[in-house]
């Protein structure tokens, strides 16, 4: 038990004996007011981070919420305790809870209890990360635990980065050094160039479309894999100038639909073949590092220029959570660092500046909850939480091969499962996904692989059960063996 200070003494004293409301600014008064409302906000708290497991929920139209209440906000205000009924009643309620162990569509979140509680203490700091002087000792510890993602990749020493809000934000500020790094040596003059695989994120395109780039696409191999040799031949194809122009390749490391990994020794042994950046996503894949037996898909990720990774998804961060690590952090400084006047004394420490590695200069100390977590819990345990979910999904696979009404489409590399239901079309899916969602069994979403239609499963949360993936797969045998679904 840690003996309370006397800062901490004298705090519960001032909230023993509050009660006098002021006449100016009640707005930011610990008031009594005030004080019963933190009991509320902490109570809830406890009663959601103790609900085990928390509902799914499911959302409701516009028109449904917007006849609840009439206006929220209005000249005089609600009161505290109306607004927060009504959020804690209705709105909330309208919400998918994307830390459900049945959360099995998009990628899911599935933070610890230790993360979610030190995002309180985050919240309640007010720390502004964007610069050292601001931040110094809570920019110190995020950076300690880019130092640990970078090391988990094998980058070398001295690799460093950022925390941003997640992958599309981390893929922007990677592409957009590898351009900056490009012009800084000369080789780039013209509109630039990426080079990307087909199966690439949907956010690297919207990053070329920011920067006004284009894109040259790439085919995967059979094994749905990104490699040397398809980026060779498409490397050739082009013209001169457009070979000039292109200055960056992204590849994926656990793509998002199928969670493939990419062929990154090729990969890499072409980029610095053509003198070109890689740039790796693996915003969901990147916990896969942490387990042996998926360890080796990622050989060559260590020879990455820029790597994204993001806690929030399978290294049980709560959101908003992203790491962008560049193998060279002075090569992205000079892409992001803003200047201006009044940010000349800080901008002498620009190394140090977390605003020098992506596009952002406010910035929550976001990566903050992430180290907590692995400070109390140790990597063991990371690592432990990452096996066991690919242990389940390696046996719901299993199941899903004893089924003769459902058909495994791909292997899985990671925790992502694809699969079939016979002689389902897409109506089919749409309508069991809506009433597995309606019965909270679990939240699904189809989608496609190789043109046809079919499900998708993203298992990230160690809390997700085979008994639960079991009632999935068993809600999609047919009526009767003489009948279809």
């Amino acid at each position: 038990m840690i003996a309370p200070s006397i800062r901490l003494r004298r705090i519960l004293a001032v909230l023993s004996s509050a009660g006098v409301e002021s006449s100016g600014d009640i707005m930011h008064k610990f008031d009594r007011d005030a004080l019963e409302m933190a009991r509320a906000v902490i109570e809830f708290s406890y009663d959601r981070l103790a609900l085990e497991p928390p509902s799914l929920g499911g959302p409701r139209s516009p028109l449904e919420l917007s006849e609840l209440y009439g206006a929220n906000i209005t000249e005089d205000g609600i009161g505290w305790q109306e607004a927060l009924h009504r959020f804690l009643e209705d709105y909330s309620r309208a919400t998918i809870t994307s830390d459900s162990p049945r959360y099995l569509a998009h990628v899911p979140v599935a933070p610890t209890k230790a993360s979610s509680l030190f995002d309180l203490v985050v919240s309640a700091s007010n720390i502004c990360g964007a610069n050292w002087t601001n931040g110094a000792g809570a920019i110190f510890i995020e950076n300690e635990a880019l130092a640990w993602l970078a090391s988990l990749a094998g980058m070398p020493a001295g690799a460093g980065g950022t925390f941003v809000s997640g992958g599309s934000a981390g893929n922007l500020a990677g592409l957009v050094a590898a351009r900056e790094e490009a012009r800084r040596r000369g080789s780039l003059s013209d509109r630039g160039a990426i080079l990307v695989s087909a199966e690439a994120h949907s956010s690297v395109r919207l990053a070329a479309k920011v920067m006004d780039i284009d894109i040259f696409e790439v085919a995967v191999d059979s094994r749905d894999k990104l490699s040397g040799a398809a980026l060779r031949e498409t490397f050739s194809t082009l013209t001169q100038q457009d070979r000039q122009r292109t200055f960056a390749v992204v590849a994926t490391a656990g793509a998002t639909n199928t969670g493939i990994v990419d062929d990154l020794v090729s990969v890499v042994d072409f980029c610095q073949f053509e003198a070109l950046w890689l740039h790796v996503d693996a915003a969901y894949g990147g916990a896969g590092l942490l387990c042996e037996k998926s360890r080796p898909l990622f050989n060559g990720i260590e020879r990455a220029n820029s790597l994204v990774v993001d806690p929030h998804k399978w290294l049980f961060a709560p959101l908003d959570c992203a790491a962008i690590i560049y193998a060279d952090p002075t090569a992205a400084s000079g892409a992001f660092a803003q200047e201006a006047s009044y940010l000349d004394d800080v901008n002498r420490l620009r190394e140090l500046n977390p605003s020098s590695y992506a596009f952002h200069l406010s910035r929550r100390v976001r990566g903050l909850p992430f180290w907590f977590s692995l400070a109390t819990h140790g990597t063991a345990a990371y690592r432990k939480a990452v096996a066991m979910t690919l242990e389940v999904t390696a046996r719901a696979a299993d199941e899903i091969r004893s089924r003769p009404y459902l058909g495994l489409a791909m292997e899985p590399n990671l925790s992502v499962l694809v699969f079939r239901r016979v002689d389902w079309s897409e109506s089919d899916y749409i309508a069991w996904t809506r009433k597995l969602l309606v019965e909270q069994v679990g939240f699904v979403q189809p989608t496609t692989y190789r043109g046809e239609r079919m499900m998708r499963l993203c298992i990230i949360n160690p809390t997700t059960t085979i008994e639960m993936l079991c009632s999935i797969f068993d809600s999609m045998a047919p009526v009767s063996s003489s009948s279809g679904s």
